[in-house]
């Protein structure tokens, strides 16, 4: 008789994977179209014709591709294992764009030119410094970009034609890794620029774009610190469009006379935040979007008067990266639904029609029937009201569901209605319902509510998911005994303090690249990151702060860990380094806790290539099934 032997699924030889089971090729069969999913992203609107540079992956990263008209083919322009998901044309002939790549997934990113004429790529920065993407000029002679090769650590400015890369010269030096440039002044003498200490604190500057010399524009040393979050300068040259909390809760659109430094607000009558906005060529109308309780809303405002132009609805969602045409009608952006994966759409504020122009690939799969976002809310500890979104799998799994609780990285970030890709896998076939929630602390609440995490506030967030615990053991539907907690990145630091503060409450955890030690973190995070998150987890140099760091670190409180544990890191990470993730399995694997490692080489902060992904979502999937659905 001859016996059906089952292949199994190897590791590639760039990823170490410890305490996972074997993972049988039927499994990768099963979940296939799940793994299949495409998105696109706007990146680069042509300046002369109507055409568009976008991100999208094809083989195993994302790369940019040409799209010449909406839903044209897609041209690959980049071939590289690594991604590449930053790109512009230069603005004024557009012979050729300017994109950034980085090694391994180390964020150390640099800057090629690609010409359309050759096909030839040229490097433009040194190599192995981190770099950002840069900011054109009006006449498209110059490029501004930060570098940290003079420190490792301090974000200076420099300046360079990218068609000389000979040309490339230290603008202007500074202290911190928090700047970046935003804008050219209309006579392209002036760059506007930001400081940025952190996500409640940012200031303003204006470099000459000649000499370096800087201005600041906001005042530093005021009781309430203000927010500042890009910044575009009017036509005239007279005034500056920004988005700020100043005088507020939220994040407001807000125009600053140069002149007398009066803010007038634009937005006062949306209650949210304003998360992203564009001027046009011309500065007759500016686009922006608002974010209003997780769904993007797109506006358009009149400069002469300020008032609003009605536009068409747009699916519920959300819209990201808005970008102007030079003809001064058509925008850019990306949209993305629970239905639908991130795609690229043109809106001409003309005629007010909608162009779609890329229709990503879903697996075959109707993604008409996924489960949509559920707004819920729950008490916490202190009587204030938490909420998140939960997805609930189909009608055909009956009784009560057990639940994967996914908790958003940051901390500043916010989970809002999206496609959740590979997780439709857990509530269409497994029947797991699906909760984001949005602790204290996360963003598009008002920044009181932003401020509630900060330092020695730090464990009540991780008490706002015990009283998320509370509220599953009330819905008939919901099965309070089978709970997985998983998260990424703070997320990921999220879940091993669930699990150590509520281990009797949960089946498992799944930490992917998160903090395990907040001293350690601190100390060993990228130079230039350092200074940025000490202002929100506390300065470990401080003796107090570093008592109360190291008391509530999770590897000093593994023995409470009782629940097993899937820890997921890539090995370049700047972020969080990987040292996190090795502490904390060795020291849970000391007390006999089942514990799965999934260690990649060649990724940093999460896995980006697509044959990582797909292994970490097959051993995902595994450990799902032996802790949750057993």
């Amino acid at each position: 008789m001859t016996v059906a032997q089952t292949t199994n699924i190897m590791p590639g030889d760039n990823l170490v994977a410890e305490g996972i089971p074997p993972i049988p090729e039927s499994l990768a069969q099963t979940v296939d179209r799940y793994t299949q999913f495409r998105s696109a992203g706007f990146v680069s609107w042509h300046p002369e014709r109507r055409e568009a540079l976008i991100v999208t992956r094809f083989g195993d990263a994302p790369q940019i591709h040409r799209v010449a008209f909406p839903l044209g083919s897609r041209q690959q322009m980049t071939f590289f294992t690594e991604p590449v998901f930053r790109a512009s044309y230069q603005p004024t002939k557009g012979d050729y764009f300017v994109f950034s790549k980085d090694t391994g997934g180390n964020e150390f990113s640099q800057n090629y030119r690609y010409d359309f004429a050759t096909g030839d790529i040229t490097l433009l920065t040194d190599g192995k410094s981190k770099n950002s993407g840069g900011v054109w000029s009006n006449q498209g002679d110059r490029m501004i970009y930060t570098s940290t090769r003079r420190t490792g650590k301090d974000t200076d400015f420099y300046s360079i034609n990218p068609a000389d890369p000979k040309s490339d010269r230290l603008l202007a030096e500074v202290e911190g890794g928090g700047w970046g440039g935003l804008n050219w002044s209309p006579d392209d003498k002036q760059l506007l620029v930001i400081e940025y200490v952190s996500i409640n604190e940012s200031y303003l500057w204006l470099f000459d774009t000649t000499s370096g010399e800087k201005k600041l524009l906001t005042p530093k040393g005021e009781k309430d610190k203000v927010s500042y979050q890009g910044g575009v300068f009017s036509k005239d040259g007279k005034g500056l469009y920004v988005i700020t909390d100043r005088e507020s809760e939220f994040q407001r659109l807000t125009y600053i006379d140069l002149a007398t430094f009066k803010h007038t607000y634009l937005s006062t009558q949306i209650p949210w935040d304003v998360e992203d906005f564009d001027l046009p060529h011309d500065g007759k109308q500016l686009a922006f979007v608002t974010n209003e309780d997780g769904i993007s809303v797109l506006h358009l405002l009149d400069t002469a008067t300020n008032q609003e132009k009605a536009l068409p609805k747009l699916p519920i969602g959300q819209v990201s990266g808005i970008i102007w045409h030079r003809n001064n009608q058509d925008l850019g952006f990306t949209l993305v639904s629970s239905r639908s994966t991130a795609d690229v759409y043109s809106l001409n504020t003309v005629t007010n029609k909608i162009d779609r122009w890329t229709e990503s690939e879903t697996g075959g799969l109707n993604t008409a029937n996924f489960s949509e976002a559920e707004l819920v809310r729950w008490k916490s500890f202190d009587d204030r009201t938490i909420s998140g979104f939960l997805y609930r799998p189909p009608a055909k799994f009956t009784g009560k569901r057990p639940v994967i609780i996914n908790i958003h990285g940051g901390p500043e970030g916010q989970s809002r209605p999206s496609f959740l890709g590979r997780i439709n896998y857990y509530l269409n076939e497994l029947g797991v319902a699906v909760i984001f929630p949005n602790v204290r602390g996360s963003t598009g609440y008002g920044k009181t509510f932003l401020k509630l995490d900060n330092g020695y506030l730090r464990e009540d967030s991780v008490k706002d998911i015990g009283a998320l615990l509370d509220w599953i053991a009330t819905q008939p539907g919901l099965d309070k005994d089978r709970v997985l907690v998983t998260g990424g990145s703070y997320g990921g630091y999220m879940s091993l303090a669930v699990a150590t503060n509520y281990s009797d409450r949960i089946r498992a955890a799944i930490n992917i690249v998160g903090i395990s030690n907040f001293v350690s973190f601190l100390e060993r995070t990228e130079g230039y990151r350092r200074d940025l998150r000490r202002v929100e987890y506390g300065d470990e140099r401080d003796p107090k702060m570093r008592e109360f760091l190291l008391k509530i670190s999770p590897l000093n409180n593994a023995e409470r860990i009782k629940k097993p544990l899937f820890v997921i890191h890539g090995k370049n990470d700047p972020r969080v380094p990987l040292n996190e993730a090795e502490q904390i399995v060795k020291t849970v694997r000391k007390n006999n806790v089942p514990v799965w490692y999934l260690m990649a080489t060649d990724e940093g902060h999460g896995f980006s290539k697509k044959r990582n992904i797909d292994f970490q979502f097959y051993s995902t999937i595994m450990f799902i099934k032996e802790t949750l659905l057993k």
